[in-house]
């Protein structure tokens, strides 16, 4: 009874204590499992660490996390024994965003309908090039990264659309389909529409046309003809004069043409090369005093020379008139004699002399 009372009041004093804490409660190991120990003890042998199973439930769940738990331990602690200690899993993340669970099927269409600044242009891009309708891939346009159309649908910059959806660009579209047959193939345009190709592919900054271009004909005729042409640096301004004063004489005269003389020579000496044997005197070195004896100027419109080159007189007249030519102004030529002017003692200026012929309509 004393007992019984001692446990009552011990029991009543626990519960009194634990007013605001829970008591934990233990049920025995089964005798098999206590059985098990022992001989681990005797052999000595480590014992296995046991699993620990943690059950999380929700906050108005009325079932005690410890009944589970308590109750499944008792069947599965010798299996927990006889089995080996496992590794945990190692669980590696995925570089990929997860996608919400909350995305609809009406917003995965809107994301894929977002703009090309977001979304990237199509692999089919139909173009507008001043009126001329082209189509090709988006790799075509982006082959070389350094040019204007690389840039241009880089993503980066807006393109403009016609109103059929076309990127629109504001350039004639005549030669632009050179353009791209040499982003597509690398092929080369013909020879009558080079220079225009030229130009276009300076616009659009494609280099690697423009080297290929340079060295195909006419390109390259035009370099080496350049190279000639800049030993006169005053050669521009010259043919810019033959223009002036044609359209002015043409003008007052009221005159469908206008003639011009113009002196046209390479060396700077007071005689022609087939006179040069009479007078073996001649000295054609001569000192800066010497030489300003010789200096004068024909009484013509335009002078073209001195230059040291291998080019001779008739390569400058060619181009002079194709210059003039290709500014739709058309030029005749036709030597008419030399200057022939006194210099000093019986030294005479031998420039040829030209005639031009400029015709305005």
């Amino acid at each position: 009874m004393q007992q019984n009372g001692s446990s009552a009041s011990n029991a009543s004093n626990g519960s009194n204590g634990s007013n605001g804490r829970q008591a934990l409660s233990f049920s025995p190991l089964p005798a098999a499992t206590t059985t098990r120990v022992r001989r681990f003890i005797q052999e000595r042998r480590t014992l296995p660490l046991p699993r620990v199973m943690v059950v999380f439930s929700a906050a108005g769940d009325t079932e005690k996390p410890g009944d589970a738990a308590m109750s499944s331990s008792d069947s599965a602690a010798e299996e927990d024994f006889r089995k080996p200690a496992s590794p945990a899993p190692s669980f590696a993340l995925s570089k990929k965003p997860l996608r919400s669970s909350l995305n609809t099927p009406e917003q995965e269409v809107g994301q894929a309908a977002l703009p090309d600044c977001y979304t990237g242009f199509p692999e089919v891009i139909s173009l507008n090039v001043g009126g001329t309708y082209f189509t090709t891939r988006l790799s075509t346009l982006r082959r070389y990264e350094d040019t204007m159309l690389a840039a241009m649908f880089s993503g980066r910059h807006h393109i403009p659309r016609d109103a059929e959806g076309r990127y629109f660009i504001d350039r004639d579209g005549t030669y632009f389909a050179d353009i791209l047959n040499f982003l597509r193939e690398g092929e080369l345009p013909h020879r009558d529409r080079v220079r225009a190709v030229h130009r276009e592919a300076q616009y659009y900054a494609l280099g690697p046309l423009l080297d290929s271009l340079e060295d195909t004909q006419p390109l390259t005729g035009e370099k080496v003809r350049q190279a000639f042409l800049d030993l006169m640096p005053y050669y521009r301004d010259n043919l810019e004069r033959i223009v002036e004063i044609a359209k002015l004489r043409a003008m007052q005269k009221k005159a469908r043409f206008a003639k011009l003389k113009i002196c046209v020579y390479k060396e700077e000496m007071p005689i022609t090369p087939y006179e040069r044997p009479l007078f073996n005197s001649l000295r054609f070195e001569r000192s800066d005093s010497e030489a300003k004896l010789f200096e004068h100027h024909c009484e013509v419109d335009v002078s073209f020379g001195p230059w040291e080159a291998v080019a001779d007189v008739y390569d400058l007249l060619h181009c002079i008139v194709s210059d003039l030519d290709e500014r739709g102004i058309t030029a005749e030529q036709q030597c008419i004699g030399v200057c022939d002017k006194h210099l000093i003692n019986h030294y005479y200026c031998k420039r040829p002399i030209y005639e031009f012929k400029i015709t305005w309509w």
